[in-house]
């Protein structure tokens, strides 16, 4: 999850980038064992929660995700 909230940072990125960014190919694979529990958590959120299929849907960090991403960036 670390990994994904770095990936992310301050940036708003949708599913394709951040698989890119953290070097994964499988797209079931991080659906189910990145990005979904880390919005389960709460460290990211989607930019359009009310329709997740939304063509420009992108997601971003959450007040605690950001935290996480400072944390690790002092």
């Amino acid at each position: 999850m670390t990994r994904l909230v770095l990936a992310i940072g301050k940036e708003e990125m949708s599913v394709k980038s951040m698989m890119e960014a953290v070097g994964l190919k499988n797209r079931p694979n991080f659906m189910d064992y990145s990005l979904t529990p880390a919005i389960r958590e709460g460290f990211v959120c989607m930019k359009y929660p009310a329709n997740p299929h939304h063509p420009r849907q992108r997601y971003l960090l959450t007040i605690k995700g950001l935290m996480l991403l400072d944390g690790n960036n002092s």
